[in-house]
């Protein structure tokens, strides 16, 4: 009977990181582990999914505490973007 052994993904990082300097084949490496190949394969996609997530954007102000009059002729536009395609736009002119 075959007895599954449950692993964190922090264990799964270290078996990929141990993989990626080992010099071996994803099946050997599995084999002589007595790793499941595809559950290791599954954890080496999440791992490179993960590290190619885009890097969220430092935030940035800007200093809107005496805007343009309404009587100066100016115009200006604020667009905040909130996330999931919600925006707060903000005008005058």
């Amino acid at each position: 009977m075959t007895r599954l052994t449950c692993r964190t993904p922090g264990q799964w990082q270290a078996l990929v990181d141990q993989w990626r300097g080992s010099g071996q084949s994803a099946t050997r490496f599995c084999d002589v582990h007595g790793i499941g190949y595809a559950s290791f394969c599954n954890w080496r996609k999440r791992f490179a999914d993960e590290q190619e997530l885009p890097v969220e954007q430092e935030a940035s102000f800007i200093d809107i505490s005496a805007p343009p009059s309404p009587g100066e002729g100016r115009t200006w536009n604020i667009v905040l973007s909130l996330g999931s395609g919600v925006e707060l736009r903000l005008s005058q002119g």
